[in-house]
């Protein structure tokens, strides 16, 4: 199974691409993270409609038996070996792709919402799109360490 991460907009944050680029490399042994940048909508007022034409891109850049893991502040806590237990699982089961998406300045549209197969939090609090970015990361790669049981954290 094929871990992604999408991101509605650049990031261009020059520490949190560094941190990124540090936890894909550690886990290109076992398959990597592939990102997909989607490109952000233009305000013109309508919040709705940029959170629309931002799920529409991210919605057509997935696959159909992709397994889609939206990043929300008002989703769901899942701790580390849920998270864990949620990856294996996928292996286990066949999923070619996890995706991973966070969405742009107004969130997620109702569509993404509807195709997720979870709506989860990293926070209680709302996180900057750069520092949720790391953070996703950051889980991903513990969670890769812990099922193939290399030493990184208890």
């Amino acid at each position: 199974m094929k871990l992604a991460v999408f991101v509605v907009g650049k990031g261009g944050c020059a520490w949190a691409d560094e941190a990124v680029e540090d936890y894909a490399r550690r886990t290109k042994r076992w398959g990597g993270i592939s990102e997909m940048a989607v490109k952000a909508e233009l305000f013109r007022g309508d919040v709705e409609a940029v959170r629309n034409a931002e799920s529409e891109r991210t919605l057509k850049a997935l696959g159909e038996r992709d397994r889609l893991w939206v990043l929300d502040e008002r989703g769901d806590d899942l701790d580390t070996s849920e998270l864990t237990s949620a990856i294996k699982q996928g292996r286990e089961t066949g999923i070619p792709r996890m995706v991973f998406a966070i969405g742009g300045a107004y969130g997620h549209g109702a569509l993404t919402r509807v195709r997720a197969h979870r709506v989860i939090r990293l926070s209680s609090m709302v996180l900057n799109h750069e520092v949720a970015r790391v953070v996703l990361y950051e889980q991903l790669y513990r969670a890769m360490a812990a099922i193939h049981g290399t030493p990184y954290a208890h």
